[in-house]
C-alpha cells in the first residue's frame, strides 16, 4: 500500500490534516508544542484509491532534548517507510530556520515531497505563502487542515505523485491503520496500565523494533498506538496506550485527552494485557484500571512486569505475589499471572499465547446437553438456599448464542430468590469443568416456562 508521511516542525498542524485526511480523531490535537511523538497510522481513500497516511511528532534539528531526539528517530523512520512526503508550515509565522532546515534534510532524502501552507484558514492569508518558495520544494499548496480548504487540490497531487507500478496491498503498519473497520475481524490485544509499567518496551520487545518511544519518564505515551503483528503464524493487532492516573491527579487537559483514549481502546479491546510494576506490586490504581475492564467485559491478562528487576525469583515469591493479586482482584481469580521482562524480553512471547487463548475462550460455545449433563446433578445435590421457607429449583440451563461473553440461562421456579454467592457458586463450577480463563462470564436466572 502507498504511504504518505506528514512532517514538519511542533505546532503547525500536522496532527489537524492527519485526523482530517483519515476522517477520524485518532490523533490528539492541541495548541502545545509536542503533542505527538509516536507515529500514527491512518487510512485516506480519495478517487477510490486508498492508502496510508503517518502522523509524525515535530521535527525539530539539533536539539538535545530525550524527547525530540526520539521523536526525530521517528520521523526519519517514516520517511523511510514513506512513498511520498508532505511538508507542513504555518502560514502565520512564515518560514523559520526550523523550516529551511527540514527542507534541507527533505531535499537531500530525495523523496517526492509536497509543500502544504497550513493555517489558511480564509483567503485574505493566502499571499503569504509565496515567502514558501524560498524553501526550495515548488508550489505551495494552500490549505487549512481545520476546515479542508484546499486538502482536495493536495490528495489529488499526492495521488499523482504515487509510483505507477505500485500495487494495493496491505503493508504490516499499514493493516495497523483502523480500529473499527479495517480488520474488525483479527483479535485486538490492549497493554494497559499506570505510566511507565513497560507498555511501549513491551509493544517494542514484541515486534522487534522501535515501535514507540520508550523513556524512564512517566506519561511518555499520549496517544493510543494500534500496531499489526504478523509473526510465528500468530495475526493480531497490539494497542500501546496512554497510561492511567487517578482522576484527582490528572491536571492538563494533554493528559486528559490521553487517558480518553486510553478507556477508548479498552472498550474497542478483546483481550486487556494489564502490566503490573514488579517493583511496585499491585496497588489501588492497578484494581481501578480492572475495573475499567470489568466493566467493559473484556479478557484479562495480568503481566507483572520489569521481574528482572526483582530480587527474589524464587517460587515461594512468585506464589505469594500471585495470591496478592488475586485476593486484591477477587472474586473473579480465574486469569493468567506472567511474569515479564521487556529488558531481557523473559516470556514476553508467552504472553501473545495466552492472549490468544483468552481470546478463543470469549467466544467458546458449550452444548446445552453436556451443560444440563454436568451442572444438573450438582445443583440437585447442592440447591439453592431456601428463602423463607420457599424452595428454589433450578431446571434447566443453556448457553446464549451471539453475546460478548460466554453467557448461561438457568431457568428456575423462584429466580428472584437466587442470591450472589450462589451464582458465584455456578460460575466456579462452570470454568471448573469447561476452560473459561481469561474471560468474564455471565449468569442470567430467569422464570421456567409454565
Amino acid at each position: 500500500m502507498n504511504t504518505v508521511a506528514i512532517v514538519g516542525r511542533p505546532n503547525v498542524g500536522k496532527s489537524t490534516l492527519f485526523n482530517r485526511l483519515t476522517q477520524t480523531r485518532r490523533a490528539i490535537v492541541m495548541n502545545e508544542a509536542g503533542t505527538t511523538r509516536d507515529r500514527q497510522y491512518g487510512h485516506c481513500e480519495w478517487c477510490g484509491k486508498t492508502f496510508s497516511v503517518i502522523d509524525t511528532g515535530g521535527w525539530v534539528v539539533g536539539s538535545d532534548d530525550t524527547f525530540e531526539t526520539e521523536i526525530n528517530r521517528q520521523v526519519n523512520t517514516s520517511l523511510m517507510d514513506a512513498d511520498v512526503v508532505i511538508l507542513v508550515v504555518d502560514v502565520n509565522e512564515g518560514v523559520s530556520q526550523f523550516d529551511m532546515e527540514v527542507a534541507h534534510l527533505l531535499r537531500q532524502a530525495h523523496k517526492p515531497t509536497l509543500l502544504a501552507v497550513n493555517k489558511v484558514d480564509d483567503f485574505s492569508q493566502q499571499y503569504g505563502a509565496a515567502e514558501f518558495y524560498k524553501l526550495g520544494l515548488g508550489d505551495p499548496y494552500i490549505i487549512s487542515a481545520e476546515n479542508g480548504l484546499g486538502t482536495g487540490e493536495l490528495l489529488d497531487e499526492v495521488l499523482r505523485l504515487f509510483p505507477a507500478n505500485e500495487q494495493q496491498g496491505a503493508t504490516s503498519e499499514g493493516n495497523a491503520l483502523d480500529n473499527t473497520d479495517a480488520g474488525a475481524a483479527l483479535p485486538r490485544f490492549a497493554l494497559v496500565g499506570r505510566p511507565n509499567a513497560g507498555k511501549s518496551s513491551i509493544l517494542n520487545a514484541l515486534i522487534g523494533e522501535e515501535r514507540t518511544i520508550v523513556t524512564d519518564i512517566a506519561g511518555t505515551t499520549r496517544d493510543s498506538i494500534y500496531t499489526y503483528y504478523n509473526k510465528f503464524g500468530k495475526e493480531f493487532y497490539l494497542v500501546d496506550t496512554a497510561g492511567i492516573r487517578k482522576k484527582a491527579k490528572v491536571t492538563e487537559d494533554l493528559e486528559y485527552y490521553s487517558v480518553v483514549r486510553s478507556i477508548r481502546a479498552i472498550e474497542n479491546a478483546d483481550v486487556c494485557i494489564l502490566l503490573i510494576d514488579a517493583t511496585r506490586g499491585i496497588e489501588a490504581q492497578d484494581l481501578h484500571i480492572y475495573q475499567l475492564i470489568q466493566k467493559n467485559k473484556k479478557g484479562l491478562i495480568v503481566a507483572v512486569n520489569k521481574w528482572d528487576l526483582v530480587e527474589d525469583k524464587s517460587n515461594a515469591a512468585i506464589k505469594a505475589f500471585e495470591n496478592a493479586i488475586r485476593t486484591r482482584i477477587a472474586p473473579f481469580t480465574d486469569f493468567p499471572i506472567i511474569f515479564t521482562s521487556a529488558l531481557t524480553k523473559q516470556r514476553i512471547y508467552k504472553l501473545v499465547e495466552e492472549a490468544l487463548h483468552v481470546y478463543e475462550n470469549k467466544f467458546k460455545k458449550i452444548p446445552t446437553a453436556q451443560l444440563n449433563e454436568k451442572l444438573l446433578p450438582i445443583i440437585e445435590t447442592t440447591p439453592p438456599p431456601a428463602w423463607k421457607g420457599k424452595y428454589i429449583k433450578i431446571k434447566y440451563c443453556t448457553q446464549l448464542p451471539d453475546t460478548q461473553v460466554p453467557s448461561f440461562v438457568f431457568f428456575a421456579n423462584l429466580p428472584q430468590y437466587v442470591k450472589e454467592p450462589y451464582r458465584r457458586f455456578l460460575e466456579n463450577k462452570i470454568r471448573s469443568f469447561w476452560d473459561l480463563t481469561g474471560t468474564p462470564i455471565q449468569l442470567f436466572i430467569r422464570p421456567k416456562a409454565k
